[in-house]
């Protein structure tokens, strides 16, 4: 029984070993975020993977959020939180517990998890005497039903990347670690979307691959059965499914934003179930994979 575990170990590592090969030196960005940041065995298991993909010679990013930290920050100094259109109201007290728990606390976490795991990674937050900043931007403006300019506090979107930074760290052998906050060229700290500040590093980087964790296990054709998941999808047949309704509800406008992302560049999207074990290793090294890859065309 042990040597026919073995045996099964070894091929595991033999169907592994051609991804690997294929995918060396080569840059996937991993956005954090929603319920695995509070799962504290999903989030280890995800960080245990992303020292793995940096050992074996991929070069992971990590693009974090952290609702949930913030939520509470705001509920203990008694702040009551907003949302625009799917985005946090961010007044300026909001800002400033942006800037302590997401860009600080929540980013220096991250860091120093995956330092602990045997891994290198550098926290790239705009705080203090160590501003290592890497996300540009401009104030976002939304429209409301009628075209009129909907006032977001300081939200903001990136327009540029400081690709040389994430270059160096990457051929560093370390794993850059970048809040959802960008700066304005004066100086300006903006609260930004993950999902698309995660997009914004994917394309300015050429990115392999760019991976969501979901709490789904990716898009399926009937979303009440896990069973129906889709493990490719071109972007056309993406696009037929929305028009179809297959595609409805939340998962709309993250499938829409990875069709604008494959259009700029980035090769793969994949939308998995952060909460599953291994569930990064799972879905790059192996054949099948567990979630949704989209592709521009097979």
């Amino acid at each position: 029984m042990k040597v026919r575990e073995a045996i099964e170990k070894a091929d595991t590592l033999i169907e592994a070993m051609g991804w690997i090969r294929r995918f060396r030196d080569s840059i996937t960005v991993i956005k954090l975020g929603g319920s695995v940041m509070e799962d504290a065995d999903a989030l280890r298991h995800l960080l245990v993977d992303i020292v793995f993909m940096e050992t074996v010679g991929m070069r992971p990013i990590v693009v974090h959020g952290g609702g949930a930290a913030i939520s509470r920050a705001m509920s203990e100094a008694k702040l009551e939180p907003r949302f625009i259109q799917g985005r946090r109201y961010t007044d300026q007290d909001t800002l400033d517990i942006v800037q302590r728990v997401l860009a600080g606390e929540v980013n220096e976490m991250i860091a120093e998890r995956i330092e602990d795991f045997g891994g290198r990674a550098m926290p790239l937050n705009p705080n203090g005497e160590t501003d290592n900043n890497v996300l540009f931007g401009e104030p976002l403006k939304l429209a409301g039903e009628n075209g009129e300019e909907i006032d977001l506090g300081f939200v903001g979107q990136v327009t540029s990347v400081d690709r040389d930074a994430l270059d160096n760290l990457c051929y560093a052998g370390q794993v850059p670690i970048i809040p959802s906050v960008c700066k304005t060229a004066d100086g300006q700290l903006l609260n930004v979307n993950a999902d698309t500040a995660a997009m914004a590093v994917a394309q300015a980087m050429g990115a392999e691959k760019l991976i969501f964790l979901s709490d789904v296990n990716g898009v399926r054709l009937n979303k009440d059965d896990p069973e129906s998941l889709i493990h490719t999808l071109t972007a056309e047949a993406a696009s037929e499914l929305i028009k179809k309704g297959v595609i409805e509800s939340g998962m709309i406008p993250k499938v829409q934003a990875c069709l604008e992302t494959l259009e700029k560049g980035v090769k793969k999207i994949h939308i998995i179930d952060g909460r599953l074990r291994h569930s990064l290793l799972l879905e790059i090294y192996t054949n099948r994979g567990i979630g949704t890859e989209i592709v521009t065309a097979i």
